[in-house]
């Protein structure tokens, strides 16, 4: 079974904080039994216990205040990460739309124009036929002599 406590020794839910606290909590424990067994006089062992105890306390708002500032700069990067990363997708998306825009104006622009070359084409070729069909319906006359 010595599988299992290697397995949870290695676990993902570890982190420094809590390895932190656990080594204080050992340590604290380790001070206190140590001035417990040691052959002091009551005043001398309260006064040992009060100062391991404000020692012990001074630790902890030393590793609060390292944690604080680790986790406001972990923060601060990951925020600049996002608005970094926010701005360059604002700005793909906006060349991207840029681009579209250009080619459905290149579009329109080749309709319109293709429009208008059927409607020249169309006008040219009822003139042609309205100028054909006006001397064909004429009456031509010869001339005797």
């Amino acid at each position: 079974m010595g599988n299992d406590y290697e397995y949870r020794g290695h676990g993902g839910g570890d982190n420094v904080s809590s390895k932190l606290a656990f080594l204080l909590i050992g340590g604290g424990i380790g001070a206190i039994l140590a001035l417990l067994f040691a052959p002091k006089s009551g005043e001398e062992l309260r006064n040992d216990i009060a100062d391991a105890t404000r020692k012990g306390i001074d630790r902890s708002r030393e590793a609060a205040t390292q944690l604080g500032n680790r986790a406001g700069e972990y923060y601060e990067a990951t925020r600049e990460r996002a608005t970094e990363f926010y701005g360059t997708a604002a700005e793909r998306a906006a060349e991207a739309a840029a681009t579209a825009r250009e080619v459905a104006s290149r579009q329109v622009g080749s309709v319109s124009a293709a429009i208008e070359a059927g409607k020249k084409a169309y006008v040219e070729e009822k003139r042609k036929t309205e100028l054909s069909g006006r001397s064909e319906v004429a009456p031509t006359y010869e001339q005797k002599g």
